[in-house]
This record gives structure tokens, C-alpha cells and sequence, in this order.
């Protein structure tokens, strides 16, 4: 049945906003007339496969938040079933509150938190689900919850801090190589006839830029397409698991971003892993969670094989050493805290450590790379100024 936004007017003059079921805008405005309500305004509201359409997504501070009244709710005493009902009314992203009320409508059916919440995995985390699991088998949910909420927070922070680091950089070399296409392509073509009228000789340097240009300005259809036929090859094998374990491996060879993808992933990882055994969740059960929780594909995909060696009856340590992802720092620091029965604790060193040193590598990466671009830039700019004043030098020496 539809669901409707409906803004009323209450007898003593509040304005509210109540969400009503109902076959029609129609029958959820006589509802509501019946039960005294003056109506504003009747809306539908959108269901998740039309939010999906629109391009709508769930922001995680928007998720962080939900968990967060729901945990305040929880400690206050509430059932699980009436935190719901309450945050419900407080969230205003179509899609969340699309979720919540399916969620409602499981746990009222007599399904767990986690059961109800399984079927969303993909779009929170498995993370997510085991944590509200281990509360509920505790009989610590608040608890279970608020740690998630704590790592969710770290997660969030160090990804916003690599977008925010890497942003300046990539507008600086997207509007470089606007500008540089717009000389060559569209400046140094016009040149070329002027310096043609005088039937000077020019310099190689000029020569070349010129040829260059007219190359460019000659195929510019051809570039077009060629470019437009990348976007589209991109868009259609993006989502291939080959192509993305692909893609993944290359991040790990390129020069500066390996170390960004192995520290993050190694963070992350120990992370993961540390929380779910603090939650009460077994090692085995935790390995395979905490493996899917890595955004690189292809340390994901070796990461999974910790699980069958945990069967085989190795240790922890023994397992990650077959697998060759993680640096032998992070292994020892693993072996100790599996050594002294602090798994937990130490992963959670682990984890603060590699942030801290994903951290500063970011902040190298952002101090060296601007410079660089900007020498880069000036050095091309420098290049083609030559170029096309060198020629103008020697026609005014010849004239004179």
C-alpha cells in the first residue's frame, strides 16, 4: 500500500508531519478530516527502486546518525520495536525510512534486529549485521552499537580525509590539461598562418608544437569519439569483478598509491577484525566479515582464504602470512596480541597506527604533488610561450 507525507494542522495549531498507508492521496486526506486534522498538503512518498532511479543514496553521517538515536533510545529503556517507531519519525531521507519501515515490519513479525537488517548488508556493511548479532546474543545491543558507531565514525573520517587530500591536486591537473588542449588545439593553429605569411624559418621547437596542433585541430572529431568510446567502454566493464580485481591489483603497483591502499586496507582490516572479536564474535566467523570489509578487491579476494586456514588449524598469524597482503609489521603486531591473548587490543593498535601513518603519508603526497604539478605546468607554459614568441624575435630582426 502507497505511503503518503502528509502536513495537518492539530486543533491547538502545531503544524506536524505524519506519514499515513493508504490506497490514495484522496483517502489519506478523508482520514485524517475524520479525525479532526485540518490537511496542508498530501505527498507520495517515493519507495527505494524510485529513490535508486533518481540516483538518491543513503550518506553514511545520515546512517551514523539513525544509530545513534537508536542507541540513545535503547539505553533509555525502550524495546527494540517502539526505538524504532520513534527514530522513524525523525528521519527524513526517503530511502533510509523506506528500509526502516520494512525493518519495523520484520522485527514486529517476530524476526531479530540482525534477521531484519540482513537483507540491507550490501548497502550498510556486513560489519553492520554482525555487530547487531553479537549485541543481541550478549544481551549488550547499546553497547554492540555504539562500538560500530565509534568505528563508523573512524572509517568515514579517513575516507573523507583522502577525498579532501587528493581533491585539489586532480582539479589542478584537469584544468592543466584544459588549458594546455585549448593552446595547442585552438591558439597555436592560428599562428601558424601568421608566421606562414612571412615565410620565415622557425624554430624545431615551434615547428613541432605547430604540427601538433594542426594534428589536433585536423582529428578533433576522431579524439571525440575515441574519448567518448573510452567513457562508454568504462561504464559498460566497471562493474565486472575481473575488471575491478584488475584495476585493484594496478593500484597496488603504481609508485605513490600502493602505500595508500595497503595502509588504509590494513587499517581498516585490523579494524574490523578488532571489533567484531570485541563484540563477542568468533575468530572464524570474524575473519570472513571483517574481508569483505576492504574496498581493494584484490586484497579482499586473498584475505578470504584466512578462513579456510583457520579451519586447517593454523593460527591467526600463520593464516595472514599465506596470504602475503599485510606487511610484516602489522603481522608481528598480530602475533603478539595473538601470543599474550590481546587479539582485540592489539588490532586496535594496529588499526591506529596505520591510520596514523596513512595519515601523514597523505599529508607528503598533497605537500610533493603540488609543487610538482605547478613546476610541470609552468614548465609546458614556459615552453609554449617560446614558441610562439621566438618566431616573432626573429621576424622583427629580419624585417629590420
Amino acid at each position: 500500500m502507497p505511503v503518503y507525507i502528509c502536513r495537518i494542522v492539530t486543533p491547538d495549531g502545531r503544524i506536524l508531519k505524519q506519514t499515513l498507508e493508504a490506497d490514495t492521496a484522496g483517502d489519506c486526506r478523508k482520514t485524517l478530516e475524520a479525525e479532526g486534522l485540518c490537511v496542508l498538503s498530501v505527498r507520495k512518498e517515493l519507495r527505494i527502486s524510485q529513490v535508486r532511479l533518481f540516483g538518491k543514496r543513503l550518506k553514511p553521517a545520515e546512517f551514523i546518525l539513525f544509530n545513534q538515536e537508536l542507541v540513545a533510545l535503547l539505553k533509555a529503556g525502550y524495546p527494540v520495536l517502539k526505538s524504532l517507531e520513534l527514530v522513524e519519525k525523525r528521519v527524513e531521507n526517503p530511502f533510509l525510512l523506506d528500509i526502516i519501515r520494512k525493518v519495523k515490519s520484520e522485527v514486529r513479525g517476530g524476526k531479530t534486529l540482525s534477521e531484519a537488517f540482513g537483507p540491507y548488508e550490501n548497502l550498510f556493511s556486513k560489519v553492520y549485521t554482525a555487530s547487531l548479532m553479537a549485541g543481541e546474543r550478549s544481551g549488550n545491543l547499546p553497547g554492540s552499537l555504539a562500538r560500530y558507531i565509534q568505528y563508523a565514525k573512524i572509517i568515514e573520517q579517513t575516507r573523507s580525509r583522502v577525498r579532501s587530500a587528493l581533491l585539489y591536486p586532480t582539479l589542478l591537473v584537469i584544468f592543466s590539461a584544459i588549458l594546455i588542449g585549448l593552446l595547442v588545439g585552438l591558439v597555436l593553429p592560428r599562428f601558424a598562418t601568421f608566421y606562414a605569411d612571412f615565410g620565415a624559418r622557425l624554430p624545431a621547437l615551434t615547428r613541432w608544437l605547430l604540427r601538433l596542433a594542426i594534428f589536433v585541430r585536423a582529428n578533433l572529431l576522431w579524439f571525440g569519439l575515441l574519448f567518448l568510446a573510452l567513457i562508454v567502454a568504462y561504464l559498460i566493464i566497471r562493474r565486472k569483478d575481473y575488471f575491478i580485481v584488475l584495476k585493484d591489483r594496478l593500484k597496488l603497483r603504481l609508485p605513490f598509491s600502493r602505500f595508500l591502499v595497503s595502509d588504509s586496507a590494513v587499517a581498516l582490516y585490523s579494524r574490523t577484525l578488532g571489533l567484531l572479536l570485541e563484540a563477542g564474535i568468533t575468530l572464524l566467523s570474524s575473519v570472513g566479515v571483517a574481508a569483505f570489509s576492504v574496498p581493494n578487491r584484490f586484497i579482499s579476494f586473498r584475505l578470504q582464504s584466512v578462513a579456510e586456514s583457520l579451519k586447517n588449524g593454523l593460527s591467526l598469524y600463520d593464516s595472514l602470512q599465506k596470504t602475503g597482503v599485510l606487511p610484516q609489521l602489522a603481522m608481528d603486531m598480530i602475533r603478539i596480541g595473538e601470543s599474550s591473548a590481546n587479539l582485540p587490543g592489539m588490532l586496535a593498535e594496529v588499526a591506529d597506527f596505520y591510520d596514523e601513518r596513512l595519515r601523514d603519508r597523505i599529508q607528503t603526497l598533497v605537500s610533493l604533488i603540488e609543487p610538482v604539478i605547478i613546476i610541470f605546468i609552468g614548465l609546458v607554459a614556459a615552453g609554449m610561450i617560446l614558441s610562439i614568441y621566438l618566431p616573432i624575435f626573429n621576424i622583427i630582426r629580419i624585417t629590420r
